[in-house]
C-alpha cells in the first residue's frame, strides 16, 4: 500500500471516527430525556470512546504519513526535523487542531464528572469544524475562503448528526422493546426525525454549495473527481429515500404490523449506515483529488 492511499484510508477512519463520536454524544447529551441521559450515555459508551482513541491516533497517523507525502520520502516519517517543517505549512497549523482537540477528548475520557460529555461533544464539533481548514475548502482566500470553509463546516456537522445518529437508533430501537425504557427511547427517536431533517436539508444544501465554490460557479469538466462526486450523490439520494420509507412508511406501522415493521426499520438502518460508510470512502479518495 502506497502512502497516498495509506492516507486515503485514514482520511475515512478518522472522519468516520468522528461522525460515530458526535451522533452517539447528540443522544445522550441533548436528544434523551434527562433522566434516561446516563443510561443511554452507558449504552453508547463503547461507540463515543472508540471514536474519541480513534479519532486521535488517525490524527497522529494523517500527520506522519502527510510528512512523507510532502517530503517526497517515508523514511523521513523517522526525521524530527521534517514533522517541524511540515508544522509550519498551512496543513500543519490547521492539524494541530485536529491533535489538540484529540487529545483533549482522550483526556475528557478518563474523567468522571457530569459535564464531560457535554465537553466531548463541543470536543467532536470543534475537530469536525476544523477539518474545513484543510482540503479543497481551502482552496480559496478572502471573503469567499471564508464562506467556503464556514459552509464546509455546517456540513460535516449536519452529515455527522444524521449519519453518525444511525447507529445509536438501532440502539434505541431495542431500547423501545423494554417496558421501563420504552417511553423514554421513543422520545429520544422523535426528536432525532424532528432536527434529522434539519440536518438532512442542511447536508444537502451545504453539500451543493460545497460543489458551486470547488467548480468556482463555473460549469466543471467531466474529471474523475466529479464522476466520483456524482456517485457521492447517487448514494445520498438512497439514503434520503430510505430515510423518508423509515420515517413516513415503516414508523406509522409499527403499532399494526408490530415486530416485522420495526426489523424492516432496523434493517433499513443498517442499509442506510453502510451507504454512509460508502460515501464517506468516496469522500476520503476525491478529497485527494484535483477538481480540474
Amino acid at each position: 500500500m502506497t502512502l497516498a492511499t495509506f492516507y486515503i484510508v485514514l482520511r475515512g477512519l478518522h472522519f468516520s471516527s468522528l461522525m460515530l463520536m458526535t451522533g452517539s454524544l447528540f443522544f445522550s447529551v441533548w436528544l434523551a430525556p434527562r433522566r434516561y441521559r446516563p443510561r443511554l450515555a452507558l449504552a453508547l459508551s463503547m461507540p463515543v470512546s472508540a471514536g474519541v482513541i480513534i479519532a486521535l491516533l488517525s490524527a497522529v497517523a494523517m500527520l506522519a504519513v502527510q510528512t512523507g507525502l510532502m517530503s517526497g520520502d517515508w523514511h523521513n516519517i523517522a526525521v524530527p526535523s521534517v514533522w517541524q517543517a511540515v508544522l509550519t505549512t498551512g496543513f500543519g497549523r490547521a492539524w494541530c487542531w485536529q491533535l489538540l482537540l484529540g487529545l483533549i477528548g482522550c483526556m475528557l475520557l478518563l474523567m468522571r464528572h457530569r459535564l464531560c460529555q457535554p465537553a466531548l461533544l463541543v470536543s467532536g464539533l470543534l475537530q469536525l469544524a476544523t477539518l474545513s481548514l484543510v482540503g479543497h475548502a481551502a482552496m480559496h482566500d478572502g471573503v469567499i475562503g471564508s464562506a467556503h470553509r464556514l459552509n464546509q463546516a455546517i456540513h460535516l456537522i449536519a452529515t455527522s448528526f444524521w449519519a453518525g445518529g444511525l447507529l445509536p437508533m438501532c440502539l434505541l430501537m431495542r431500547h423501545a422493546r423494554q417496558t421501563a425504557l420504552r417511553q423514554e427511547a421513543i422520545r429520544t427517536m422523535m426528536r432525532f426525525s424532528r432536527y434529522g431533517h434539519l440536518a438532512v436539508a442542511l447536508a444537502v444544501l451545504t453539500g451543493v454549495m460545497n460543489s458551486l465554490f470547488i467548480a468556482d460557479w463555473q460549469l466543471p469538466a467531466w474529471v474523475l473527481y466529479y464522476q466520483l462526486l456524482v456517485a457521492k450523490v447517487v448514494l445520498v439520494m438512497l439514503m434520503i429515500a430510505i430515510a423518508l420509507i423509515n420515517r413516513y412508511v415503516l414508523v406509522p406501522r409499527f403499532r399494526t404490523a408490530g415486530d416485522r415493521a420495526q426489523q424492516q426499520f432496523i434493517r433499513l438502518t443498517q442499509a442506510e449506515l453502510i451507504l454512509a460508510l460508502l460515501v464517506v470512502a468516496l469522500v476520503s479518495i476525491f478529497a485527494t483529488l484535483s477538481p480540474v
